[in-house]
């Protein structure tokens, strides 16, 4: 017959459920005991300093694991070491130093200076832009694209003539304009009666032969009968075939820059004429440049046509109050008017 064997445990219903709910207990209990043991190596690792990575994936913070599993001295003391390490492998930040501008005697040694120029004036020049907050480049002494490029900004933000070239209105802004007095030269009144080569008594601003200031350093003049007129020293050489000086004296020129620097020539004489507001008289009219606005040449001193009173004092000759022609003395332009002759050469510097 077939039956139960009485000595066989035959599990009771009971038993199984509680053999199924040991199981769970025991297996909640290692997934506890996985977690415990992978946040204590995470904190080892960021203690010991990891892999070496500090990037911010790597970087614990206080309230990321468990409180159970993160003392609070633990905390402090692995971000105190990671910043420290972060701030040694990050790059310095790089420190600018404004550079010290020394303009003491920063003056310009020419009238003008553009493009292409060299020398302490152009040095000078960049040394004044920077100061200004116009130019960043270093103090070559060369005028280059950067420099003409500083030049105009300057001039436009200060209502100038925006050509890039500085000159006495630019450089006056700069504050490195030495006065327009500073590069002419006055030489000793002549004694009454003195003559030069050409027996024309001498003015009151002219000199002769060896008592003349030098003429200006060769800028494609050549030789032989000359006119050379320098714009800077407000003054005019006259000049033989055998390069003597026979006359030089002080004018009056122009207080724009309307007077081309380079080689032109005399093409027309007026013993008289009339300037273009037809209310002056220009006695002993050399002509050597034809612009839009008129003729720009030598001249005496202008009158009022109405008054015949002249337009300036003989003690105002070497400074710049005409609108283009270089006024003369009486004598000196009685003495222009027979030196020169129709394509006598005229060079402006």
């Amino acid at each position: 017959m077939h039956g139960r064997n009485p000595n066989s445990a035959e599990p009771t219903p009971t038993t199984l459920r509680d053999r199924r709910e040991v199981q769970p207990a025991k297996n909640g209990r290692m997934m506890l005991l996985l977690v415990v043991a992978a946040v204590v190596v995470a904190l080892a690792i960021v203690v010991s300093g990891g892999n070496g990575d500090t990037s911010d994936a790597d970087v614990l913070s206080a309230g990321t694991a468990p409180e159970d599993a993160v003392t609070a001295a633990s905390v402090p003391t692995a971000d105190a070491a990671l910043t420290a390490a972060v701030a040694a492998a990050a790059p310095a930040e790089p420190i600018i130093e404004e550079r010290t501008v020394d303009l003491d005697g920063c003056t310009l040694e020419v009238i003008e200076i553009t493009v292409g120029d060299t020398g302490e004036s152009v040095e000078c020049t960049q040394k004044a832009l920077y100061a200004a907050g116009f130019y960043d480049g270093d103090f070559t002494g060369t005028f280059d694209e950067a420099t003409a490029t500083a030049v105009k900004g300057i001039q436009a933000q200060r209502s100038l003539y925006v050509d890039g070239v500085v000159g006495a209105q630019t450089a006056e802004s700069l504050g490195i304009w030495p006065g327009d007095e500073s590069f002419v030269v006055r030489t000793p009144t002549p004694s009454p009666g003195s003559m030069d080569r050409l027996g024309y008594e001498l003015s009151p601003v002219a000199s002769t032969g060896s008592d003349a200031p030098p003429v200006p350093a060769d800028t494609g003049q050549g030789t032989g009968k000359r006119i050379v007129y320098s714009r800077a020293e407000q003054r005019v050489w006259a000049i033989g075939d055998d390069e003597y000086v026979v006359r030089s004296y002080l004018v009056t020129g122009s207080q724009y820059g309307n007077e081309v620097p380079g080689r032109h020539e005399v093409y027309s004489k007026s013993e008289t004429t009339t300037a273009w507001n037809g209310a002056t008289d220009l006695p002993l009219m050399v002509r050597w440049l034809d612009t839009e606005r008129g003729a720009i040449g030598f001249h005496g001193i202008p009158k009022h046509r109405d008054t015949g009173e002249p337009y300036q004092t003989t003690d105002e000759l070497g400074t710049k109050l005409s609108g283009g022609c270089q006024r003369q003395h009486l004598m000196d332009a009685r003495f222009m008017w027979e030196f020169s002759e129709i394509g006598t050469p005229v060079y402006v510097v």
